[in-house]
């Protein structure tokens, strides 16, 4: 035993040792920008409305940067153009000049000058360059050699990383100068939802959205009259009314197909789910398709199937698209549903065939049969030039008032899978985290702008901001603008604490205004957009919730901030002067080991807001023990609220400690119904299970997925069944 724990505790200090190494190793002070440190050439391909986004890896002297010497752009007769400077405290961002940069006038060249200073009196050293081309569009890829030729680079590129990692773990060579010249150093809702329940007129519940007018997929949906289910690779449809005859209608059972999203509209319904074919599993090395290329093995895609269900007892294919990847998002304004999947490139494949053909392939076909997978044609892929993602995003966009007509299918090079979506406008965000051979960390993001009009979906423009996205919610349009908060850095980082951003960008994408700096050491973990206002919560140890004044974009202000035990991972409007939030309490522990902070089970939180400047944790709830969780945690569909009926429901799996010997012991599992009152708090009206009595472990079957409401009865959903429970309160 001993033994062991000597073996263990070398093994723990080695690998202290190691990352005091790395820490060490960064360049002591080094710039970063977005731009693709994998182009095979030494110039790289921008958007001519590109702005340069540049992140240090120390805090930098903000009057050491002087516009015009320390950062500047010259085109290709070596003249300065037109750029504009701005410098923050994290990040320095360089404008391009009005109409963007004119392609005819490039090559142009980034200069960063070796004089900008950090805090604490190093230089950058030599001055860097980065060489870019400017292009109008989104760039096309015109052929085979192209498309494979960006992977080549790609594969390159990690090569050369491996290999200096391996320099790096041996201990080998002058890791922390900060002096070379080296250009791979310098680059390395119309408005949240108004709808306070997401109930209908009709009398029964939808699903939580993020953006009125905008549906989202997901596992249960209701007309009022049936409950339509994908679960267990099957698709299942219940008559839900009168109740005392509810009764399964439909049960397809599927082979190769594994539905988990749905759409409903009037007499269509949309199955969206992970598809595979035992024909398309080819070996490693690919085989021979009918014209002699070498095509990669298919290791999943995503299948929607458009079902008319005018007879709910006999449910009839009336279209059939695949698109080879896996499920990202989906979105669906009025009768346009908005497919988006992500195949990752088998760009290794290159080094053994480089004729290899890594198209994602797509099919569309009417009817029940699968219709024919094909490479999508070259000239409709286009790619992102700043991006570093390895995938293919493709989006498809069905027309459900005329199923018969193709599919229209676009694919991108270099995306992303954050998705936000309005009326109007689609949003992808693809995150640029740019590690380099030191260790240093160029964390941003570009978020791309498509325009959308029926199954048209067309680029517009992009734009860049430092750090990452926490999920959909971190984004939002209202009125012209785009809104969106995001955390540089990490929070257990101490050498170079994460900090808290939210920015507000006109149509053009164009950072207009900020606030910055929040927060220091801490992370996002959750933002509600509620026009002219927005919520913020970031968490380390206690959990600040920040209100946001966003009534003047130009001038976008922290009004208050609260700071109260536990965090919320999920916000959500209960009226105008208040907000409901959905996390975790936690507790601060102290050891030998230093600080921890663990959950002590589900918080429910709602806040008064009618005084911005003074933000107020009216009432909690706190629910279960260490190791109780709830979907809602994770997913805004696992809620349903209702506010005229009283009902803020949510499924959940309650633990508490066992006092005899502190081991955690299942309480509950099943749905939970509360009510709220701004001045009473919450009342927990009723608890529905249909897990068996006196069960040491929560089954699967029968735990609560979802739970609606048709007229004056709850239906909670689980993978077996379907309960009825009638609304006494």
């Amino acid at each position: 035993m001993k033994k062991k724990v000597i073996i263990f505790s070398s093994i723990i200090v080695g690998l202290a040792i190691i990352f005091a190494f790395i820490y060490q190793s960064r360049e002591p002070f080094a710039v970063n920008g977005t731009g693709n440190p994998y182009s095979e050439k030494d110039t790289q391909t921008v958007l001519s409305d590109k702005k340069w986004l540049l992140t240090f890896t120390k805090e930098f002297q903000q009057d050491s940067i002087k516009e015009n010497e320390s950062i500047y752009v010259t085109d290709k007769d070596g003249k300065k153009v037109e750029t504009v400077l701005e410098v923050s405290k994290d990040f320095v961002s360089l404008s391009p000049p009005e109409g963007g940069y004119d392609p005819s006038k490039g090559p142009y060249e980034l200069h960063i000058s070796g004089d900008i200073e950090s805090v604490d009196g190093k230089t950058l050293g030599k001055q860097k360059k980065i060489k870019f081309t400017a292009v109008k569009q989104l760039p096309t890829v015109t052929s085979k050699t192209e498309l494979n030729s960006l992977f080549t680079a790609r594969l390159k590129q990690m090569q050369q990383e491996r290999e200096e990692s391996k320099q790096l773990f041996s201990f080998g060579g002058d890791e922390s100068t900060s002096g070379s010249d080296d250009t791979d150093g310098a680059a390395s809702a119309d408005m949240a939802a108004e709808s306070e329940s997401n109930g209908s007129a009709g009398g029964h519940s939808e699903t939580n959205v993020q953006v009125q007018g905008v549906d989202e997929a997901d596992i249960v949906k209701t007309d009022g009259d049936f409950i339509y289910q994908a679960t267990d690779q099957k698709l299942k449809i219940t008559k839900a009314e009168p109740v005392e005859e509810m009764t399964v209608v439909t049960e397809l059972r599927y082979k190769d197909f594994n539905p988990y999203q749905l759409f409903l509209d009037g007499n269509q319904l949309v199955v969206i789910g992970h598809y595979w074919d035992e024909k398309m599993m080819y070996d490693g090395y690919g085989n021979k398709g009918s014209e002699g290329d070498m095509i990669m093995p298919m290791h999943e895609a995503t299948k929607a199937i458009v079902y008319d269900i005018t007879d709910r007892s006999n449910p009839t294919v009336q279209k059939t698209v695949i698109l080879e990847g896996y499920y990202v998002s989906s979105r669906k304004i009025d009768n346009h549903v908005y497919l988006i999947a992500n195949k990752y490139a088998d760009f290794w494949m290159l080094e053994e065939h480089p004729e290899a053909d890594l198209r994602p392939r797509v099919s569309d076909a009417n009817g029940e049969e699968d219709g024919e997978l094909k490479g999508v044609p070259y000239e409709d892929i286009r790619y992102f030039p700043d991006s570093t993602e390895d995938n293919f995003m493709t989006i498809a966009t069905l027309d459900l008032n005329q199923p018969q007509e193709d599919a229209s299918i676009t694919t991108y090079v270099g995306s992303g899978n954050q998705i936000y979506m309005s009326k109007e406008n689609l949003y992808v965000a693809v995150p640029n985290y740019g590690y380099g051979p030191h260790w240093t960390n160029n964390e941003s993001t570009e978020v791309y702008k498509f325009a959308v009009d029926g199954v048209s979906v067309e680029f517009r423009a992009n734009g860049a901001i430092p750090g990452h996205l926490l999920n959909q919610f971190s984004m939002d349009e209202y009125k012209g603008h785009f809104r969106v908060a995001a955390t540089k850095g990490q929070a257990w980082d101490e050498h170079s604490p994460s900090s808290n951003h939210l920015f507000i960008l006109d149509q053009g994408m164009n950072v207009i205004s900020s606030v910055e700096d929040l927060a220091r050491g801490e992370r996002i973990y959750s933002v509600r957009f509620m026009q002219d206002k927005a919520y913020v919560v970031t968490f380390k140890e206690v959990d600040p919730l920040f209100v946001f004044d966003l009534s003047n974009p130009n001038e976008p202000k922290v009004l208050g901030e609260l700071k109260i035990p536990g965090f919320s991972n999920y916000l959500h409007p209960y009226d105008e002067n208040h907000l409901i939030g959905f996390g975790y309490d936690t507790k601060v522990e102290k050891d030998q080991w230093g600080t921890r902070v663990t959950t002590n089970g589900v918080k429910i939180s709602l806040f008064d807001v009618s005084d911005p400047t003074n933000p107020l944790e009216k009432h909690t709830e706190i629910i279960g023990g260490q190791s109780t969780h709830s979907p809602l945690n994770h997913d805004h569909k696992a809620l349903l609220f209702n506010k005229d009926k009283d009902i803020f429901a949510f499924p959940i799996t309650m633990y508490n400690e066992n006092q005899k010997d502190g081991s955690y012991r299942l309480d509950f599992e099943g749905a939970m119904v509360y009510g709220i009152d701004p001045e009473k708090g919450f009342t927990l009206h009723t608890k529905i299970t249909h897990q068996q009595e006196n069960t040491l472990y929560e089954d699967w079957e029968n735990m609560v997925q979802r739970i609606l409401y048709i007229d004056d009865h709850l239906y909670t959903v689980t993978p077996k069944e379907v309960k009825a429970t009638k609304i006494t309160w």
